[in-house]
């Protein structure tokens, strides 16, 4: 089997699966989906069959995992991916004008990556920060209570950040 992962990559997905009855290997899928994702971007078809084969479970297995969990990204994404609950907490608070404002502000629809690769847009289900709505993610920090000029700022300590 090619390996596609670098050797630290390999040791953190044996340490995963160190943690389950050797038959039960399987179970450490979304920590390896989650350890490929972070050294690759993203989750190719090639990684996916890779993955299935290590963890000796069936690719659709992998597959449906992967696509249905908003964190694991199916194509290349953005060197920041903002994802926006749009779940009915969020919608009933203005999640609409939220996607609405980045939409304009970074020039791109949902689903969409700007031309620079700098920004990923995406729409999630459900955060789990009801309570906070709207909000979003950015890599893994949250922002809740979101309003156009809180995500400016946000955006413009980013874009800072990475200057």
């Amino acid at each position: 089997m090619t390996q596609m992962l670098s050797e630290q990559a390999l040791a953190d997905i044996d340490r995963e699966i160190g943690k389950y009855p050797a038959d039960q290997k399987q179970a450490a899928l979304m920590a390896t989906l989650t350890i490929a994702q972070r050294e690759r971007g993203w989750i190719s078809t090639e990684l996916i069959d890779w993955i299935a084969t290590l963890l000796d479970v069936p690719s659709v297995r992998v597959y449906e995992v992967a696509t249905f969990y908003s964190m694991y990204d199916m194509d290349p994404s953005g060197r920041h991916k903002i994802s926006v609950c749009t779940n009915v907490s969020c919608m009933l608070t203005g999640s609409d004008h939220i996607v609405e404002h980045l939409q304009k502000r970074l020039g791109i629809k949902l689903g969409e990556t700007t031309k620079d690769g700098q920004y990923s847009l995406r729409e999630v289900e459900c955060l789990a920060a009801c309570g906070g709505g709207p909000m979003m993610q950015i890599g893994d920090a949250y922002y809740e209570n979101l309003t156009p000029a809180r995500i400016d700022t946000i955006l413009d300590d980013l874009e800072s950040a990475d200057a």
